[in-house]
């Protein structure tokens, strides 16, 4: 039986890790490299880094607090933000990345998919994906969920799919940072149409929301939040074994 993964999200703003709701009012929460660490002492299965603010600013991804954090860690790393050309991915993957996240880059270039896929492998290529609902359909997002491409989110994961994407990220911009359980509609719907993994994020609250997320949907592969950990109202270990005591597959 494949294991479910609890993944730690980072999102880095001007050096430091940050976290709002619905993609807004951010707020500081700690240094990058010191919470990675803690989080792969603490039982993460992967970690994630986001540059939030890299797409819409226009510039590269830190790579300075990349290296630091790459090198205190020692589980998989997928990074993101800010990545629209493949020297963006030789670059991060250089920093010590496993994986790369394209999100607002793709959309502008969606030839990057297929271009990273043929060069580093389909499991190197994660699709995040912010998604939000406009009048009952399900829209994507861009730079860092500000700005509606009037584009299908379905539609746009099954072309990132069908052109090499190895791992898609669904990104609730309506449960994000809310605490009241993951978007299970949204994410039944992606995991209806694509045979890869597929990671959760947005909405978890308590370590109820995970146990419901992997009984109600077992195609997900995995669970994504920052603010509950960050925060210390959910301990991963403790987490992994409420999901052990619920008949779900994890790492302990």
């Amino acid at each position: 039986m494949i294991t479910k993964r609890i993944i730690p999200c980072l999102d880095v703003k001007n050096g430091r890790v940050v976290k709002g709701v619905n993609f807004e009012g951010l707020s500081d929460v700690s240094s990058p490299v010191e919470l990675a660490d803690f989080y792969s002492r603490s039982g993460a299965d992967e970690l994630v880094f986001y540059d939030i603010t890299a797409s819409v600013e226009g510039r590269q991804i830190f790579t300075d607090i990349l290296k630091e954090a790459a090198s205190k860690i020692f589980i998989p790393l997928t990074v993101g933000g800010g990545i629209t050309t493949l020297d963006d991915f030789e670059r991060v993957l250089k920093c010590g990345a496993d994986k790369v996240s394209v999100n607002s880059g793709a959309i502008k270039n969606p030839k990057i998919i297929g271009e990273a896929a043929k060069k580093y492998g389909d499991q190197c290529v994660v699709l995040s994906a912010d998604i939000k609902r406009v009048d009952g359909k399900f829209m994507l997002f861009k730079n860092g969920g500000r700005v509606n491409t009037g584009i299908d989110a379905l539609e746009w994961i099954k072309f990132g799919v069908d052109n090499g994407a190895g791992e898609i990220v669904v990104n609730s911009i309506d449960t994000d940072g809310v605490k009241q359980g993951f978007d299970l509609e949204m994410l039944e719907a992606v995991c209806d149409l694509v045979s890869v993994p597929v990671i959760a994020s947005g909405g978890a609250g308590c370590m109820q929301d995970f146990v419901e997320l992997f009984q109600k949907l077992p195609k997900v592969d995995a669970g994504l939040a920052a603010s509950i950990f960050h925060f210390g109202e959910v301990a991963i270990d403790e987490l992994k074994k409420e999901l052990r005591n619920n008949s779900i597959n994890v790492r302990i």
